[in-house]
């Protein structure tokens, strides 16, 4: 994964910015022709913009906003956490659908002590690097995002618009809280600055997460980095890795690519342990 680009200030220039283009269309007389949506001004023009035919627009878009603010904001490298949205709060586990979802309230706890732990290390060290960056939405997102606060720190939350309205948790910094419409993308920004990738146990978005990532790192396409699985109980019941092993669609060396841990003191020095 390439660094950060450093942001640039752009250079003065002769023409007229874009934004007095708006304001000036705004003052227009009201006529037949001003009114028509062809006359709109493309990069203003919502319409235009949301057309199937602009996709690879937006698409670029997503990218560059994201990049760009986190740029500005100065953020180098990121901590990710994946996880559960429906795993409960210790205090709301008694709300839970079911037995087994109160029981994973401990992993709410446990990455939300990770959060703080890392968000108070960085910090000591300026706040800029191993930034904590969750989905944004309930949850183990919100626990990392939790953690963040109550070191006093800053966190990210890449939200994604999903049919039940999903609303960035509270504990999201608000400069860095994002919306996208493109899953793709958003992966991307999981991964650009990561450092280290925890998974705690959740659901389908959790594995789509986790394979994805894992994919890239066994492919080679982008470079190792600590890759910790919270719960080993939990994965080990959902994923007979060794069956894969056997069935020879993946290597044993595959299973080096993440480890185990319990709580955020292991994931903690797992992390400092690593080696490439």
């Amino acid at each position: 994964m390439s660094k950060p680009v450093k942001k640039i200030t752009p250079r003065p220039h002769p023409f007229r910015d874009s934004h007095q283009d708006i304001e000036a269309t705004h003052r227009l007389p009201d006529t037949p022709q001003t009114r028509a949506p062809a006359y709109r001004l493309a990069f203003a023009d919502s319409d235009f913009l949301t057309r199937d035919e602009l996709r690879p627009v937006r698409l670029q878009l997503e990218l560059l906003k994201v990049q760009m603010q986190l740029d500005e904001k100065g953020i180098k490298s990121t901590v990710v956490l994946f996880g559960g949205a429906r795993i409960p709060a210790p205090e709301n586990k008694a709300k839970a659908k079911t037995p087994k979802l109160a029981e994973l309230s401990k992993y709410y706890t446990e990455a939300r002590h990770f959060a703080r732990m890392i968000t108070e290390r960085s910090l000591a060290v300026g706040g800029t690097e191993d930034v904590i960056c969750t989905g944004g939405g309930p949850g183990v997102m919100e626990a990392g995002n939790r953690g963040a606060v109550d070191a006093g720190g800053q966190s990210i939350g890449l939200n994604i618009v999903l049919p039940h309205e999903q609303a960035p948790n509270p504990y999201v910094t608000p400069d860095l809280s994002f919306n996208f419409h493109y899953f793709a993308i958003r992966k991307m920004h999981f991964l650009m600055r990561a450092k280290a990738l925890c998974i705690f146990p959740g659901g389908f978005g959790t594995l789509d997460e986790m394979f994805e990532s894992l994919t890239l790192i066994q492919t080679g396409r982008m470079k190792p980095i600590p890759f910790l699985l919270f719960g080993r109980a939990f994965w080990e019941k959902l994923i007979d890795w060794n069956m894969l092993v056997e069935a020879g669609t993946i290597n044993a060396e595959d299973l080096k690519l993440f480890q185990y841990v319990e709580t955020a003191q292991e994931a903690l020095a797992a992390m400092d342990a690593w080696t490439t």
